[in-house]
């Protein structure tokens, strides 16, 4: 079964598997390849819905599993939806939550009807079926829906990756059995470990149920960097050219970079929002570990190449006494600044295919940074 993609792809690389295209979505139209910052519990932590239109965030995410224990998809769902909620006018992807479950490892159950768990909050007992996850997400209002996955540890064996495989296969089918708003989006998910062959198998399943995109799951979660290059090209490889490609929970600005090498259109991670928190900030050069002591009277900022509002408006010396003296600004304006490389990265990367310059530019990537 075919799904009627909403998804263009107007230019590709004559170098590699990148490729420039839009996404049609009920709240407007998303720039491929694109970051989506990570906003879990209805917020991108330490900033606001308008740092983010200002920074340029074209899609946020958004987590069916936090939101689901709290405050809850029914109350949500009464504030006209999780964009009224959260006030953000313009597309937002919600994850199912199989991460979160998976990471409750003792908390939670994993059978054919679904996933019993414990809630991380008070404890109480929960269980989610796929069925449940897809009507969480249209309660929510998201504009891209995923189904609910059955993640896999690193290491895993065959055997282990092959049932975990199958049983996501198995949810994905009852996933678009569910669904009632077609308007809403809905990706599958595909597994399959570190085995090419069972990442083959997984698409194929995926293709012939038909979903609006696919997601490369059950990566950056041990294996080498090598590793997640080899299963995101194994993978890619095997979904159709007509659709968009999200690779999960991926990464480093370097991350993207190949990521878009090898094809994939979407990306989220907390890493620059965490990274922010914890006083790394991302630059054109490299990270910068903004409490050391030789930011203590600099006047530049942290990336003279940065047009964010933090750049160009406060220095190394005044962002490094914010962290040290623990003050909540340093937070926020961390945020901002990490934000922006990164959706700037994007717009970057954008341009270069549609010159058909990537390659070189992965290079100049590579060469401007001094120990990412």
């Amino acid at each position: 079964m075919m799904s009627t993609s909403l998804f263009t792809s107007h230019q590709r690389s004559s170098e590699c598997g990148a490729r420039r295209g839009e996404l049609a979505t009920r709240h407007g139209i998303v720039q491929t390849p694109v970051f989506m910052p990570v906003g879990t519990q209805a917020t991108v932590k330490a900033v606001t819905v308008e740092n983010l239109v200002e920074l340029g965030a074209q899609i946020i995410l958004g987590n069916t599993y936090h939101l689901f224990i709290r405050p809850g998809h029914e109350m949500i769902e009464r504030f006209g939806g999780l964009h009224s909620f959260m006030n953000w006018p313009h597309p937002i992807l919600t994850d199912s939550g199989g991460f979160q479950i998976f990471s409750l490892k003792e908390l939670a159950t994993i059978t054919e009807e679904g996933a019993t768990f414990r809630s991380h909050l008070d404890g109480s007992k929960k269980f989610l079926s796929p069925e449940d996850a897809v009507g969480v997400q249209e309660s929510l209002g998201a504009d891209i829906m995923m189904c609910l996955d059955t993640c896999i540890p690193y290491p895993a064996d065959r055997q282990q990756t092959l049932e975990a495989t199958a049983l996501t296969g198995r949810w994905a089918r009852r996933c678009r059995a569910a669904q009632r708003k077609r308007d809403h989006l809905l990706f599958g998910i595909t597994q399959g470990g570190m085995f090419p062959e069972l990442r083959k198998e997984s698409a194929e399943t995926l293709i012939e149920i038909g979903f609006d995109g696919y997601a490369i799951g059950g990566l950056s979660v041990g294996e080498s960097k090598q590793q997640m290059h080899d299963m995101t090209e194994a993978t890619v490889a095997h979904l159709p050219g007509e659709q968009p490609v999200y690779l999960m929970g991926v990464g480093t600005p370097g991350d993207l970079v190949e990521g878009v090498w090898r094809g994939v259109d979407m990306f989220d991670c907390v890493m620059p929002t965490r990274n922010a928190r914890n006083g790394t900030l991302f630059t054109s050069h490299g990270k910068v570990v903004i409490k050391n002591s030789r930011y203590r009277e600099d006047p530049a900022p942290v990336d003279e190449h940065c047009r964010c509002y933090t750049c160009r408006n406060y220095s190394r010396a005044y962002l490094r006494h914010l962290f040290v003296s623990r003050e909540i600004l340093a937070y926020h304006l961390n945020t901002i600044h990490n934000l922006h490389y990164y959706v700037n990265l994007m717009t970057e990367i954008r341009e270069a295919i549609e010159k058909d310059c990537f390659a070189s530019f992965r290079n100049d990537f590579y060469g401007r940074l001094e120990g990412e």
